[in-house]
């Protein structure tokens, strides 16, 4: 799962805030959704797309897929949960997604997070925090104490790893087919 490139020369800053450590709480049916958003966001990766995946679940059953699709679209706003959202709507024929978890390989954007409360999605669940755009409490926090008065749930940190893995494999491949071997020392 490590084929992954971009468009976008600006790469999330992935450094901070990820441990290896499980999470408490995590249970296996979160790991296995997480496994089916890692492989949406492989086939971001392979459309030279950033490799961000997304499912939402209801119930057990997967109602919505996405990965990133910003390139592919010229859509700044085709991000995975976006693209997941949507399909979850139309699998419903309904924009609520009240009882609704959404599981995302990276922390949703503050764009993403607005539509996740919009939509009403009761959690969310993502593996790697993202400490420049992260909208869920890493650098900017929409979901809790929002305006709407809706309560989301958040886990954080589901195989974060592999989420961050794919990320940074994307990045490092990104810049070797610019002819940047990426040795000046930021990382």
């Amino acid at each position: 799962m490590n084929n992954v490139t971009d468009k976008d020369s600006q790469a999330p800053d992935l450094k901070a805030s990820v441990t290896s450590e499980p999470i408490a709480h995590t249970s296996e049916q979160d790991i296995r959704f997480m496994r089916m958003a890692l492989r949406q966001a492989q086939i971001a990766f392979d459309m030279k797309e950033i490799p961000i995946g997304c499912v939402i679940v209801k119930d057990g059953v997967v109602i919505g897929k996405g990965y990133n699709q910003v390139e592919q679209l010229k859509d700044a706003t085709a991000h995975a949960e976006i693209i997941a959202i949507g399909t979850a709507a139309s699998t419903l024929d309904n924009w609520r997604l009240d009882g609704c978890t959404l599981y995302v390989t990276l922390e949703p954007c503050p764009m993403c997070a607005g539509a996740i409360l919009n939509s009403r999605i009761s959690r969310v669940v993502y593996g790697s925090p993202d400490s420049r755009f992260g909208g869920c409490g890493t650098t900017i926090d929409v979901i809790t104490g929002n305006a709407l008065k809706r309560v989301v749930e958040v886990t954080s940190g589901v195989l974060a790893d592999e989420c961050l893995g794919l990320l940074k494999g994307f990045f490092q491949q990104m810049r070797l087919e610019k002819g940047d071997s990426g040795n000046k020392g930021d990382r």
